[in-house]
């Protein structure tokens, strides 16, 4: 499998500004992507954290509870307000006894839009190719189901209030 990159699109009911505090602000992102990180995101800045159940789907919750305290590293690429925030990070790191920090890291980044219907967001991960091959198609489809979930959960959480 020689797969680069996964994108996934969703249009959200919420306006451009709501949109983007969900994504840019660490706290809100970690509420319903389902990590607390130690800082709030800045462009060339490392943030750790640990994953966490989401705060928006009580499954998904569930789904994520095998892995909560693991630890959530990223580096902030971009932060461009109301239009992209990226970062770089391991993707499907989640072996307790294997050291991920030698391997390339991804590119995610989340694009928004504003359209007449709410915001649309486009979350890109890419570099999937430089992942070694040992693991690359586990983290492919893992992290395929990863974001398919985590559109339904910004949407989620946008629209719970």
């Amino acid at each position: 499998m020689e797969k680069d990159r996964i994108e996934k699109k969703i249009r959200l009911h919420a306006p451009l500004e709501r949109a983007w505090h969900a994504i840019s602000d660490s706290r809100q992102f970690g509420s319903w992507f389902g990590v607390d990180f130690d800082r709030p995101f800045r462009a060339g800045h490392r943030l750790t954290g640990i994953i966490v159940p989401t705060t928006v789907d009580a499954e998904v919750a569930r789904l994520q509870k095998p892995y909560e305290v693991k630890a959530f590293v990223c580096l902030v690429e971009n932060v461009e307000p109301m239009e992209r925030l990226s970062f770089r990070w391991h993707p499907f790191a989640v072996e307790p006894d294997v050291n991920y920090s030698k391997e390339p890291m991804t590119l995610v980044q989340f694009g928004l839009e504003e359209s007449s219907e709410g915001t649309l967001l486009k979350i890109t991960e890419s570099g999937l190719d430089q992942i070694p091959e040992a693991r690359r198609a586990e983290a492919y489809a893992a992290n395929e189901g990863v974001w398919s979930k985590q559109v339904e959960l910004i949407r989620k959480y946008l629209e719970k209030d």
